[in-house]
C-alpha cells in the first residue's frame, strides 16, 4: 500500500518540488496550501495531486485537516513541514505581529502538524517527518530575526521529537536549502542577489528538486537509521 504524505506549502516552489517527487516516488500526497487557490487549483489540475487549504498555525485547523486527509487518503505516513513566511525587517522596524506570524506559521506549524499526527504514527510505529529549516536559521541574516529564530527553532525542535519517536519507528528530520531559485527568492533585488551567489561555492543558486531529491531519501525506508539530522543543501555556502 501506498505511503500517505502531507507536504505543507505543497502548491508552489520547494513544496511543490517536493509533492512532485513523493508523488513520483508512488506516495498518495495532499499538498497543503494557505490562500492561493487559483494556483492550488492550476497545480492539482495539472498534476492530479489533491489540495487541501488550511492554515498550519492554527493548531484545530491542523487535526481537522490531517483528519480529511486520513479520511480521502488513508492514515498518515509522512509529513513535511515546508510552509513558511517572511516578514523581513530590522529589529527597529519590526512590528510584534511581524514577529508573532513567522514564529505562528514556520515554526508553530511543525508542532500543530507533527501533533496532528504523532499519535497515529506512535499506534502504528511508524512515521516520517521531515521539517524544512534554512541556512539562515543556522548562520542568522541581517533583517531576519524573526525568519532566523523560527528556523533555528525548527532545528532544536527536530532534534528533541526524534528522540521521543525513535524507538517507535519514527524518524524526524530536517533539511536546511540554501538559496534556491523560487518566486521567493526571485523577488530579491538583481544587485543583491548577485552578491548571494558570489558567496555560494558552488556558484549558483539551488533549484527546489535538489531538495526534494533529499526529503524522498529522508521518507524512504532506506533512511530509518536517520533521525534528529539536519541535511544542509546550500552549495557550500554554510559548512555546519
Amino acid at each position: 500500500m501506498a505511503r500517505v504524505a502531507i507536504v505543507t506549502g505543497g502548491t508552489r516552489g520547494i513544496g511543490q518540488a517536493i509533492a512532485l517527487r513523493l508523488a513520483k516516488a508512488g506516495c498518495s500526497v495532499a499538498a497543503v496550501y494557505a490562500g492561493n487557490d487559483a494556483a492550488a487549483s492550476a497545480f492539482s489540475d495539472k498534476t492530479g495531486i489533491g489540495v487541501y487549504k488550511w492554515d498550519v498555525s492554527d493548531y484545530q485547523a491542523c487535526a481537522d485537516g490531517v483528519a480529511r486527509v486520513a479520511a480521502d487518503l488513508g492514515d498518515v505516513d509522512i509529513v513535511v513541514n515546508n510552509a513558511g513566511i517572511t516578514r523581513d525587517g530590522t529589529m527597529k522596524r519590526m512590528s510584534p505581529q511581524s514577529w508573532e506570524k513567522v514564529i505562528a506559521v514556520n515554526l508553530g506549524g511543525c508542532y500543530n502538524m507533527s501533533s496532528a499526527v504523532w499519535a497515529g504514527m506512535l499506534a502504528r510505529r511508524f512515521g516520517r517527518i521531515v521539517n524544512i529549516g534554512s541556512i539562515n536559521g543556522q548562520a542568522g541574516q541581517y533583517g531576519q530575526v524573526n525568519y532566523a529564530a523560527a528556523k533555528s527553532g525548527i532545528h532544536g525542535f527536530t532534534k528533541a521529537l526524534a528522540q521521543e519517536g525513535a524507538a517507535s519507528g519514527i524518524t524526524v528530520n530536517a533539511i536546511a536549502p540554501g538559496y534556491v531559485d523560487t518566486d521567493m527568492v526571485a523577488a530579491v533585488p538583481p544587485h543583491v542577489l548577485e552578491k548571494i551567489v558570489a558567496r555560494i561555492p558552488v556558484g549558483r543558486l539551488g533549484n527546489a528538486d535538489e531538495i526534494a531529491r533529499g526529503v524522498q531519501f529522508l521518507v524512504s525506508d532506506n533512511a530509518g537509521f536517520i533521525t534528529g539530522s539536519t541535511l544542509s543543501i546550500n552549495g557550500g555556502q554554510h559548512m555546519y
